[in-house]
């Protein structure tokens, strides 16, 4: 067996002050930004409390279980990159990240018991990816989150529509996409009056086309008995839109060319697994 291997694969990756600071990259717009993702790191790295001033951190595809308490130690970070880690629980301090706009905690192993309610101190936060967990609730603090815009809850365990995100006002884009989500008719008196709908999105009225609006005023979906409560303007079905990664990522964070083009990978490429293709597909 080589040296520095165990039994089961290659050694988890420790990560010093010094190779941190090799990792650390300017974006265009002047933000700091730290790319430790795919490194094989199986401990959050305690050397970045040296490196509090980074705005940017991706610690994607790594083997992360447990994001420790300091985290809330990095006030200036704005853009959060966790997917595709094992994290099982977020720490009550996630909720000191006052700047933080986006967050990204798609494919790990987050149930409702480890989603700290502590989410909802995010008041900043714009864009919440919490696809690919095992989820079938959310805290009701989300909704204090009255600057999301985008929020992904596919392939989870929802059965319906968390009740906290009926007042979000600025919320545009929802995903919940391979859920049990259901509803019944309000004429419905027996089994076959739940539905169960594994894609489902919110749309507003004003985003849908002319064709696709009358489509569905025929089909009676926009009758008050099939609407969501409390979602003003917003209807079912699924909505066709699609984001381009690329300029979301220049309007949100404008980070550098560089990464634009590494989350601009084929969806089919699991180890990807970015947040706009996820969300959109």
């Amino acid at each position: 067996m080589a040296k520095g291997k165990r039994a089961g694969g290659a050694k988890d990756t420790k990560i010093t002050l010094k190779m941190a600071k090799n990792a650390l990259r300017v974006t265009p717009d002047g933000k700091l930004r730290l790319d430790l993702s795919n490194v094989g790191i199986a401990t959050f790295p305690k050397c970045l409390l040296k490196l509090r001033n980074i705005e940017e951190l991706d610690l994607s595809r790594n083997k992360l279980k447990i994001i420790p308490e300091f985290i809330g130690q990095l006030t200036r970070l704005r853009w959060l990159d966790l997917h595709s880690n094992q994290i099982e629980q977020l720490p009550e301090s996630i909720g000191r990240l006052a700047s933080l706009l986006y967050l990204n905690l798609c494919n790990n192993n987050l149930d409702s018991a480890g989603l700290s309610p502590e989410i909802g101190s995010l008041r900043n936060l714009q864009v919440l990816n919490l696809g690919m967990n095992h989820l079938n609730a959310l805290p009701p603090t989300l909704a204090a989150l009255t600057n999301l815009t985008e929020l992904g809850l596919f392939d989870n365990l929802f059965t319906q529509i968390p009740e906290c995100l009926n007042v979000l006002p600025n919320l545009m884009k929802l995903n919940t996409k391979r859920n049990p989500v259901s509803y019944t008719q309000r004429d419905g008196k027996d089994s076959d009056s739940v539905k169960t709908m594994a894609n489902l999105f919110l749309v507003r009225e004003g985003d849908l086309c002319h064709p696709c609006l009358e489509g569905c005023r025929r089909k009676k979906l926009l009758d008050r008995s099939q609407r969501m409560n409390n979602f003003s303007g917003l209807i079912s079905p699924n909505s066709v839109a699609r984001g381009n990664q690329e300029n979301w990522r220049q309007q949100t964070t404008s980070s550098p060319p560089s990464f634009q083009k590494e989350q601009a990978r084929p969806v089919r490429d699991t180890n990807t697994l970015s947040f706009m293709n996820n969300l959109y597909t």
